[in-house]
């Protein structure tokens, strides 16, 4: 029977447990996208807290494709010592890291990028703005992007790259009806829709070679009216698994989603947690290589059942970690207590201020006994 605690392998990467820390926007980086000591020190801190697989939040491939302030960017090789920094670190603590590669598309922020917004189609239905239909050129521009930055991600001593392709992002866009309305090879029929992720892979395996761990994070649907379905997610899934993806990662929802996005909130019970689970459960019935599942798993017992019952092979979570770091050493000590995290979302609060990410709660309560503790020495 498999164990959260396996040794195991995605392609030539060896994973110390099935536990991943999904990709996670720090709001770390400097301005321009580089690399900052805060964000090593908290990568460093997580490899350190026991997790098999770190995967950095999303590094922004062209400066168009940027989604908010102070992201990691991967569009110049000027960054490369500060990544060498972060993955020497990491290993250092006897971790494994990939770098999550990512175009905001649509979502891209005017303000920061000073532009109109890529995005497949012009479709003003989801933003405040109309963005503008990509030409063929750009498209290709945006291949070639993405392979460059793979190769900046090896060079740097990464462990591998994850193409981000959910949650509302340029290549989600590509493959969601409700963004895509192309009438060209792009567009149509799944199989068209799923050409750009197909060429990104061919472009990144002609810099990286075919040793280099690549993996994709793909919604299990959309939740919006016309949006990828199922059934497409997984055909697309089968695509890219023929082409030679390493490992995907299953979410789902995109920023418009409403309740259904993925970053949901008052996950109290069990029954709450793994909001993917029913769509994980269909991929890894079909696909042959690994699934990584994220959504909401909160309890060490959800996460045993996942990958004894063969729903997934390895657990992904986000917010449990920005408040317990060294969540998966506790689990391992035999402490199974359920993840502290709330879900409540206050730990975007200080990233859109500037100040990166941390949870709200537990320094309002290591504030709270540490006045206790001065009130209690100046009484002595």
């Amino acid at each position: 029977m498999k164990d959260l605690f396996d040794t195991t392998r995605i392609k030539n990467m060896s994973l110390r447990n099935r536990f991943v820390r999904s990709a996670t926007w720090e709001g770390m980086a400097e301005e321009d996208g580089g690399c900052t000591r805060r964000l090593i020190n908290l990568m460093t801190t997580l490899a350190a807290g026991g997790v098999g697989m770190i995967i950095t939040g999303h590094a922004y491939v062209q400066k168009i494709g940027q989604a908010g302030p102070w992201q990691l960017g991967a569009y110049d090789d000027r960054f490369i010592p500060g990544f060498r920094q972060l993955t020497e670190s990491v290993h250092d603590k006897g971790g494994v890291i990939v770098m999550q590669l990512a175009h905001a598309g649509m979502f891209a922020d005017p303000h920061l990028i000073g532009e109109l917004p890529l995005a497949p189609s012009d479709i003003a239905e989801y933003t405040a703005n109309t963005p503008r239909e990509m030409a063929p050129l750009e498209i290709k521009e945006v291949i070639k992007a993405f392979g460059a930055a793979a190769k900046r991600a090896k060079e740097a001593g990464f462990d591998g790259v994850q193409i981000h392709s959910a949650h509302g992002y340029l290549l989600n866009q590509f493959l969601s009806p409700a963004f895509n309305k192309r009438k060209d090879k792009y567009g149509g029929t799944i199989q068209n829709r799923t050409r750009i992720h197909i060429e990104i892979l061919r472009e990144m395996r002609t810099r990286v070679g075919v040793d280099f761990p690549i993996l994709a994070k793909i919604n299990s649907q959309d939740y919006l009216d016309g949006g990828l379905s199922v059934e497409d997610a997984l055909e697309a899934s089968l695509i890219l698994q023929k082409e030679g993806i390493d490992a995907v990662e299953l979410s789902g929802g995109t920023g418009a989603s409403g309740k259904l996005r993925p970053v949901r909130k008052a996950i109290v019970h069990e029954e709450d947690e793994a909001y993917f689970k029913e769509e994980a459960g269909r991929f890894k019935a079909r696909l042959d290589i690994p699934i990584i599942l994220v959504g909401g798993i909160r309890s060490f017992q959800v996460a045993n059942r996942i990958i004894s019952e063969e729903m997934a092979d390895y657990i992904a979570m986000s917010r449990p970690f920005i408040r317990e770091p060294d969540l998966i050493n506790r689990w391992r000590s035999g402490n199974y207590e359920k993840a502290r995290c709330l879900s409540d979302n206050k730990c975007f609060i200080p990233i859109r201020n500037g100040k990166g990410v941390y949870c709200v709660v537990d320094k309002e309560i290591k504030s709270k006994r540490r006045t206790k503790r001065d009130e209690s020495d100046e009484n002595r």
